[in-house]
């Protein structure tokens, strides 16, 4: 099921299960996952896009081996907030995930403006040479996406219990 608020999706994940983070591209897919106490994002790995079937696979293994919750897509918003192209690309891939056996997790989307670039930014500062960012950058973008995700989703449920 995809979930447009993410407050929808937080009161949707089961307990104690990790969510992970996507940085959909159209050459890679950068995926983060979270623990399992939804506090921090970690960069986990880069895939390298080949075609859904293929892609949705390897997503399928990551969330069967890592007992996967949730998934948080990264939507690439316009810096107006508008939505071009490549949002209506994110959200045909949420779809046709949600459709794919093996699956079977909510999905949400996080708004990943200036995401690469604050991953870029910390690869910088860290001096990550050249060849290693280039490596590293989409899912460590993903992790930066998941991380605001979870922030959120601390946020809204203190505000449960409070």
């Amino acid at each position: 099921m995809i979930f447009e608020d993410v407050a929808d999706f937080a009161a949707s994940l089961p307990p104690m299960q990790s969510i992970a983070g996507l940085d959909l591209g159209t050459v890679t897919i950068g995926v983060a996952v979270s623990d399992t106490f939804l506090s921090v994002a970690t960069p986990l790995e880069t895939i390298k896009r080949r075609k859904f079937t293929l892609d949705a696979a390897q997503l399928a293994k990551i969330i069967a081996d890592r007992r996967i919750g949730g998934i948080v897509l990264g939507l690439p918003r316009n810096m107006d907030g508008s939505e071009g192209p490549r949002c209506q690309s994110t959200r045909a891939f949420a779809r046709n995930l949600a459709r794919e056996n093996g699956i079977g997790v909510p999905i949400t989307f996080w708004d990943e403006r200036l995401s690469t670039v604050a991953a870029e930014r910390a690869l910088l500062e860290a001096d990550t040479s050249r060849k290693r960012r280039a490596e590293v950058i989409d899912h460590v973008a993903a992790g930066y996406i998941l991380q605001g995700t979870l922030d959120r989703i601390r946020v809204i449920r203190a505000g449960m219990e409070g």
